[in-house]
């Protein structure tokens, strides 16, 4: 059978896959469609210091092949998700890693400090301020007792100046891509269909995007990449693994396909059998 495992920063998954940020609550929500001890991974919706409301509704709509949504990382805050959310988590074989969320640095620091002393395996920074990347990644590695993994927005005229950025600020491992800023308007009710009047856009449609940007970040810094941006597929999953993702995680397909992460690990053992692959590890950034 062929190997599967990949190696983060120290941290070994099973297999590849994952789920992506705020797509898959904190794991809960999906575990009667999905076996989470089949997962590399699962990634938890964003937390914060403190209780966040979100946004005011409309806050998601579709659009072709993907979706808008401004959900405004709404969350219960650390107190809740310590308590609830990291013991659930626990009773799985999968590696945990949270997504922390925050308004400063020093609110990213505080989510830090706090899980520092959790039976957690990483810790996913979502930045959504690029220009201070480097400086917000030097403050969190200050607190941070795990690896640290800096998830890069594509709202940028150049992904790979913001890999070096967190590459510099000594980011352990890299996330790409987060959501593409997009707009839909309800031409009948003449006004914007998301309250926000922006959202973030994810899905199919990003794909194309988002595996042109690993492969570049993948060739300008050293460090590990997550991939993601509308994987649906295992084919999808092995495109940005050939393009240099160590791992992948799956977000906006869980919406339509709750079972999609557990179909793409199936499928990606199943290509390696067939093509005679004997390590996953051999595919990534095949393609140069």
């Amino acid at each position: 059978m062929s190997r599967m495992k990949v190696n983060l920063a120290g941290v070994e998954l099973k297999n590849p896959v994952m789920t992506a940020s705020g797509t898959f609550g904190s794991g809960a929500e999906y575990s009667e469609f999905v076996d989470l001890n089949k997962l590399g991974a699962v990634v938890t919706k964003g937390v914060a210091n403190v209780p966040w409301p979100g946004n005011p509704t409309p806050r998601v709509t579709e659009t072709a092949s993907g979706m808008l949504n401004a959900i405004g990382l709404q969350n219960p805050g650390i107190d809740v998700f310590c308590e609830r959310d990291i013991p659930f988590l626990k009773k799985y074989d999968t590696k945990i890693i949270v997504n922390v969320c925050g308004k400063s640095t020093k609110d990213y620091c505080e989510v830090v400090e706090r899980l520092g002393n959790e039976p957690v395996d990483m810790l996913e920074i979502n930045v959504s301020y690029p220009k201070a990347l480097e400086d917000i990644t030097k403050e969190v590695k200050k607190y941070a007792k795990q690896p640290v993994i800096m998830k890069l927005s594509p709202n940028v005229t150049d992904i790979t100046e913001m890999a070096k950025a967190a590459e510099a600020g000594g980011a352990d491992v890299l996330s790409l891509i987060n959501t593409l800023t997009g707009m839909k308007i309800d031409i009948n009710r003449r006004t914007f269909a998301l309250a926000n009047k922006t959202g973030g856009m994810s899905g199919p449609a990003v794909k194309p995007v988002a595996v042109r940007m690993v492969y570049q970040v993948a060739n300008a810094v050293s460090l590990p990449i997550i991939g993601m941006g509308g994987i649906a597929t295992c084919e999808d999953a092995l495109e940005f693994i050939m393009a240099g993702a160590t791992a992948v995680s799956v977000g906006t397909a869980n919406f339509f396909n709750p079972y999609a992460t557990e179909e793409i690990a199936e499928g990606i053992q199943a290509f390696l059998e067939k093509e005679k692959v004997e390590d996953i590890n051999e595919l990534i950034g095949v393609v140069k």
